[in-house]
């Protein structure tokens, strides 16, 4: 099987600072120490051709930090990532400027994803009536309700045919029927062998769309592997969680970030 992301040993760390003072001093105070969250430690897994790959967690797990590290607009503060073949990330605003109009951000984003004006020209019809925005894709991205917005960039995104996609909540919102077509085109990708990450609170989702599943839990790999060998250990957690009064899951989440800091 053909290798297409290989994630080896990547954490994401950031410096903590409650005030300036603080700020300054790490900048000018040699081995000074300070707090530093790892919003990924030494996560290490192997995508390959034909993947789907639900990258599963509760909130602030540390699921966004991977896809947006995948996609290639965020770095990895240790570790490596390679990827085969061209990324997209499809995700609420990514990438989308409210200022300018729907049209005129078709253009923007593409040219940012590398594309150039013969190809932006050929695309963007397709976009345009994938889009289902009508006369709204003339309209500044910033009076778009958050469906719409997610609209138009899942339609950027998943009409430029790319090796490996990075889906982020991007089915979260907006209209039941657009959702079900973005599925079918996703759908269509699946069928094709393309390796595609999704992340979703949506386990309705993940377990008819995904093959594999990667579940973070503290900014850790806690398991990778099959979906009917993971999927059924995440659903226990989830409903044990569930389960625990809003003062239980508080203190799970408190202990949870706790682990995350370190004083270096």
């Amino acid at each position: 099987m053909t290798v297409s992301v290989n994630i080896e040993h990547v954490s994401k760390e950031y410096r903590i600072y409650r005030n300036n003072k603080e700020r300054i001093k790490d900048v000018l105070v040699p081995f000074h120490k300070n707090k530093t969250f790892y919003a990924l430690n030494d996560l290490s897994l192997t995508a390959h051709e034909g993947d789907v790959i639900g990258l599963v967690g509760i909130n602030g797990s540390g699921k966004s930090t991977l896809s947006n590290m995948i996609g290639g607009s965020l770095a990895p503060s240790a570790g490596n990532i390679s990827r085969k073949g061209e990324v997209s990330v499809i995700a609420i605003n990514a990438g989308l400027n409210g200022q300018l109009t729907g049209m005129e951000n078709i253009e923007f984003k593409m040219l940012c994803m590398g594309f150039n004006k013969k190809e932006i020209k050929e695309y963007t019809p397709q976009i345009v009536e994938f889009s289902e925005l009508g006369e709204f894709i003339y309209q500044p991205v910033k009076k778009y309700s958050s469906g719409m917005r997610a609209k138009l960039g899942f339609s950027i995104n998943i009409t430029t045919n790319p090796d490996i996609l990075v889906i982020d909540e991007a089915l979260s919102v907006g209209d039941q029927t657009f959702a079900q077509k973005c599925l079918d085109k996703i759908y269509e990708y699946k069928e094709q062998k393309k390796t595609i990450f999704f992340v979703s609170h949506n386990m309705k989702q993940v377990k008819d769309f995904c093959t594999k599943i990667a579940w973070i839990e503290g900014g850790k790999l806690k398991d990778f592997g099959e979906l009917d060998d993971v999927l059924p250990q995440y659903e226990k957690f989830l409903n044990d969680f569930k389960k625990r009064s809003a003062k239980e899951q508080k203190q799970f989440r408190t202990d949870l970030d706790s682990s995350r800091f370190v004083v270096k």
